[in-house]
């Protein structure tokens, strides 16, 4: 396959200010896109975004290349990254697209594609734009530009729908929970939802001011949720981060419950219910514990690449239907073309309604092992797995774990990052062995 130049894992993302988070690069982008987006001919764009500070300016630029090519802008404001594949699908756009670096710090941003049918842009197509972005930028006849505005109901129009999601016989009356958003694009939606189906919601980082997003709170960093549900003795707990596509729960005990333990609750419930399709697609990150536990069930499972584009992939081609990452990232085909936060939490509190027992209780069946996640960070053009110092490091603790255990080492897709994973039975060795790696890959460079 090409190389891809400006897109990763997750559309294009990084520090504002530094190519390619820039003005001009964004404008040319948003040309490049609509030039080759322009499908359907309704020349509409949707454009959402989360609540950093640089969305304004970034927004502005997108509009000024999309008009330049002859497209209509059509502006949500703040909105989840699923919010906005739903409303390309309802608005039968030419293709949505959000302002979001997702679980970052606020100094970055990122430019992620919707599909018109709500989905990840494919390769060939990203391929296309970043070809256009090439050639020099041209601008329709003046009668042909495009024009911009607001879509007032945009936030209704997603309550709506997340809680359509929810089983009609089911209400959360009784049901007291606390809800974390990050400071993010859920703010101003995730309390509604909630409220609407009947809970009595307690609402953290629901306070954006352009530079809080995702500061020690949401699905990244869960120790305020895990002390407000203490605190509030809640039922439970769920956590955003910044746009609205990962969660991570906590039990009323304060445990944490990941996007894996998610995916299993999910799963266990529709094989309950006698309607579960297929099988699970985790991960090369997934906890062996889930792999176990959804064998114990007899429901097949199969790991993908990191990266939930990779997950998708996996689902389409076995026709499955429920598909996570440990990080949050849940994907229910059969209520969404995409991860979405808000929905996967809406399955998890029907299990726990419907069944009458906690999320602490549905989670029993699945004994999470012992893992760990160094990142390590490095610059220029340096290979740390090239490295014969780091493949050393590595085969000395596989076979030190032997069939009990996994490592991984991975480069991230979005940060200059090695990520070194190591799951095992015991704690203390597991994360003995990810920092001797960790330091292996230090050494490399």
């Amino acid at each position: 396959m090409t190389e891809r130049k400006f897109f990763g894992t997750d559309g294009i993302r990084g520090k504002v200010g530094q190519t390619p988070i820039t003005p001009d690069f964004v404008l040319k982008l948003g040309w490049a896109a609509g030039k080759v987006l322009a499908k359907q001919g309704t020349k509409t764009v949707i454009i959402g975004k989360d609540t950093r500070i640089s969305g304004y300016m970034l927004e502005s630029a997108l509009e000024a290349g999309l008009a330049a090519a002859g497209l209509k802008a059509t502006l949500t404001g703040p909105m989840p990254t699923p919010a906005v594949a739903y409303l390309t699908q309802t608005f039968r756009a030419e293709a949505g697209i959000v302002i979001s670096a997702s679980h970052n710090p606020y100094y970055d941003n990122g430019i992620k594609f919707f599909s018109a049918e709500g989905t990840k842009l494919a390769d060939d197509v990203e391929l296309a734009i970043e070809a256009e972005m090439e050639k020099p930028l041209t601008c329709v006849e003046s009668s042909l530009l495009g024009k911009a505005m607001r879509l007032d109901d945009a936030a209704g129009r997603y309550i709506e729908f997340c809680k359509s999601t929810f089983p009609k016989e089911l209400n959360l009356g009784g049901v007291k929970m606390v809800i974390d958003c990050a400071n993010g694009a859920t703010y101003h939606i995730a309390p509604n939802v909630f409220e609407e189906l009947g809970a009595e919601v307690i609402a953290i980082g629901c306070e954006p001011n352009g530079t809080n997003i995702n500061a020690e709170v949401g699905a990244t960093d869960v120790r305020a949720l895990q002390a407000e549900v203490v605190k509030q003795k809640a039922d439970f707990g769920v956590a955003f981060d910044g746009d609205g596509d990962r969660v991570i729960m906590v039990d009323e005990f304060g445990e944490k419950v990941d996007g894996d333990q998610i995916a299993y609750i999910i799963a266990r419930d529709a094989l309950r219910r006698g309607e579960l399709k297929g099988g699970v697609v985790g991960t090369l990150m997934t906890n062996m514990g889930m792999e176990i536990a959804l064998k114990n069930l007899g429901i097949p499972f199969e790991r993908s690449a990191v990266g939930d584009r990779y997950v998708m992939q996996k689902l389409v081609e076995n026709n499955w239907l429920i598909g996570a990452e440990n990080s949050g990232h849940v994907i229910l085909l059969d209520k969404v073309t995409t991860g979405d936060a808000i929905v996967a939490a809406l399955q998890v509190i029907a299990s726990i309604v419907g069944s009458k027992m906690s999320l602490k209780e549905l989670n029993n069946g699945m004994t999470m092992f012992p893992q760990v996640l160094e990142n390590v960070r490095f610059s220029g053009d340096s290979n740390p797995l090239e490295s014969e110092a780091v493949k050393l490091a590595v085969s000395e603790v596989e076979a030190k774990l032997g069939d009990n255990g996994r490592v991984l080492l991975r480069k991230s897709g979005t940060e200059p990052l090695i990520r070194v994973m190591v799951e095992g039975e015991v704690a203390e060795d597991v994360q003995a062995y990810a920092l001797q790696i960790a330091e292996a890959v230090k050494q490399s460079f």
